[in-house]
């Protein structure tokens, strides 16, 4: 067990190679760094994913883009994360990883099949690597800070990574407040008086809330097939020009992350002699059979339903939720809006759902996110959207926003906890299967209507909540089993 010294002199680990001193705010500066430059990045990604399924809604391409993205990041993290790593280094795979995803920025100014659709691709085979490097990167630094610290591994996981998904939630933030300050320049509005507010929330309860409606086409009634656009203003594409400085702010924002880990991010190799068994890689033409086999590992295989669940649900609220919903009842200009209310409230819970885990426990918040998250999808499926519901958007945005920081702070940690030296393979498989659900979510995105998609987030979850207990049942009773023979031996040998 590692010394634990307040001072944080050098620590002395099993291996006999020493830290340097203050190495613990080193460590942190890793993290604040790594986070800063995700945020930006996605800053650009996430923005224009949110605009997709609106400002490319003809013949469904921007659906069918997103689909790509996802289809061949199942393919990259499954034939390339290793092989790259290998060759680059985890932090140089990061960087160069970034510059993937600027082609699809990139076809914004020109977006046609022949030229989404490849972007969307690259996206995808760069996504793999990064998400492989960045989980491998995190989980390494945890173990050296727990060594340097005396601090149990199992709280720093949930800690580091809540403080990674605070930076990363936040992109969902300055991505949308970009699109919808551009978007909104020289729009008309209309005063919002706190008469018409009390007349909204008095709306929430009547007719906001009212069952099935035959006469709305947005909510849970939205079919993209069948969506007659001169119907209804507000599915019209926005200008062009509009959109094209979306993307040139959104490329410069790509290009500034780049430079940002190339040139601030501490390379893996001062912490990988000190930790050699973690850095341990499987090579890439081992990786596809690896990852089959692990499915043998009763925990890998009950994880998976959990782990669709995460995909789909991320997949749902990009896109439907934001041209059935918001786009439809109140109008594209809006998404961004609505979608910063999703990127505070992920990012806040990213935040303290880590280290309030050591207070509440992990079981608590998973149950907490299984009642939201069900709640919140039973909502949708009754409510009827209009622009006079302005407060609905924003609370089902925001509570989406924190169910989905807890599914991904506490999944990502018990991965790290399950598969204890077989990060990488976990956490490519975790790439995998929440690729998946999303792939799934968006490919049957432009032929199903918005109620067929809720009822398959509603089987996910509720598979994927029963088999994590399942899974936290099978952990308890192996961790008293070997409690229980700890303590046998302790009393033969005494």
């Amino acid at each position: 067990m590692p010394t634990v010294n307040p001072d944080f002199e050098p620590v002395r680990t099993n291996d006999s190679e020493e830290f340097e001193h203050g190495e613990n705010l080193r460590i942190w500066k890793n993290v604040l760094v790594l986070g800063f430059a995700f945020m930006l990045h996605f800053t650009a990604f996430w923005g224009a994913s949110n605009l997709q399924s609106s400002i490319n809604s003809d013949e469904a391409l921007g659906t069918f883009t997103l689909s790509a993205i996802y289809s061949s990041l199942i393919i990259s993290n499954i034939f390339l994360s290793s092989f790259v790593i290998d060759i680059l280094t985890i932090k140089w795979t990061m960087c160069y990883a970034f510059i993937t995803y600027m082609p699809f920025i990139g076809a914004q100014f020109y977006p046609k099949f022949y030229t989404m659709i490849p972007a969307g691709l690259a996206v995808g085979l760069g996504g793999g690597p990064l998400w492989c490097a960045k989980c491998t990167y995190l989980t390494i630094i945890s173990r050296a800070y727990s060594k340097i610290t005396g601090v149990a591994e199992e709280l720093i996981y949930p800690r580091f990574f809540g403080v990674f998904f605070m930076f990363y939630a936040l992109s969902q933030v300055w991505g949308n407040l970009i699109s919808s300050a551009v978007l909104s320049a020289g729009a008309p509005t209309k005063p919002f008086s706190e008469d018409q507010s009390l007349q909204n929330l008095t709306a929430l309860f009547t007719d906001s809330l009212s069952i099935w409606n035959e006469d709305k086409i947005c909510g849970a009634n939205f079919c993209l097939a069948e969506v007659n656009k001169t119907a209804n203003p507000n599915l019209q594409k926005p200008e062009d020009g509009k959109i094209r400085l979306i993307a040139g702010i959104y490329l410069v924002c790509m290009l500034l992350a780049s430079l940002i880990i190339g040139i601030g991010l501490d390379s893996m190799n001062r912490y990988s002699r000190k930790d050699k068994e973690a850095t341990k890689r499987i090579s890439s033409c081992k990786l596809l059979a690896v990852t089959c086999k692990q499915l043998g590992n009763p925990f890998q295989l009950l994880l998976l339903p959990i782990m669709m669940f995460i995909g789909a649900e991320q997949a749902f609220i990009a896109a439907d939720f934001t041209v059935a919903y918001v786009t439809c009842g109140w109008g594209v200009e809006n998404i961004g809006f609505v979608m910063i209310c999703f990127g505070v409230c992920n990012g806040i819970a990213s935040t303290f759902i880590g280290g309030l885990s050591r207070i509440f426990g992990r079981k608590f918040f998973i149950s907490l996110g299984f009642i939201l998250h069900l709640s919140l999808i039973v909502l949708l499926k009754f409510w009827v959207p209009s622009s006079q519901n302005r407060f609905v958007y924003f609370a089902i945005s925001g509570f989406w926003g924190f169910s989905d920081a807890i599914w991904l702070v506490q999944i990502h940690s018990l991965n790290g906890i399950l598969f204890n030296g077989k990060e990488e393979g976990a956490y490519s498989n975790f790439r995998l299967w929440e690729s998946l659900g999303s792939v799934i979510t968006y490919a049957y995105g432009p032929f199903l209507c918005t109620h067929l998609k809720l009822y398959w987030l509603i089987f996910l979850l509720l598979i994927g909540v029963i088999c994590y207990s399942v899974i936290e049942y099978k952990h308890e009773r192996r961790e008293q089993e070997e409690s229980l023979k700890g303590t046998k031996f302790t009393q033969i040998e005494g």
